[in-house]
């Protein structure tokens, strides 16, 4: 119980701060535009609007609904397959940032774990089913 009430937490802060973050480099001209450099707009608006999914995630893990935890999983399958996109950028030559590659190397690993520990945690608290 505790675990999922922590997991909550860290999809619900890790979903804020995204949110904070790609906003700003979305939609204000800025200190956090400029830091970003070249960025990959498919990238960040994916990751922007995953935060939405991010915080949903974390409210549905802390109330211990079903849907919590196949929506964890689509996100973290989703992350990876725009990391592979991402990846098939930068080898045809796309300008990119070295903190894209640690940002969606971090969000794919957080919400794969995130997925796993829900999926484990959901397969614990499920009665087994009985043969008649």
């Amino acid at each position: 119980m505790k675990h999922m009430k922590l997991l909550s937490l860290i999809a619900i802060a890790f979903g804020l701060l995204t949110l904070k973050e790609g906003g700003a480099v979305l939609f204000f001209d800025g200190v956090e535009r400029a830091a970003a450099g070249s960025y990959v707009p498919f990238v960040l608006w994916f990751n922007f609007l995953a935060g939405f999914a991010y915080v949903a995630a974390g409210v549905g893990l802390w109330l211990r609904r079903r849907w919590a935890v196949r929506l964890a999983t689509a996100i973290a399958v989703a992350t990876a397959l725009v990391f592979l996109a991402f990846g098939v950028h930068v080898a045809l030559g796309g300008a990119w940032e070295r903190r894209t590659l640690v940002a969606m190397t971090l969000r794919t690993l957080v919400w794969a774990g995130i997925a796993a520990i829900a999926w484990r945690r959901s397969a614990a608290n499920t009665p087994a089913e009985r043969t008649h």
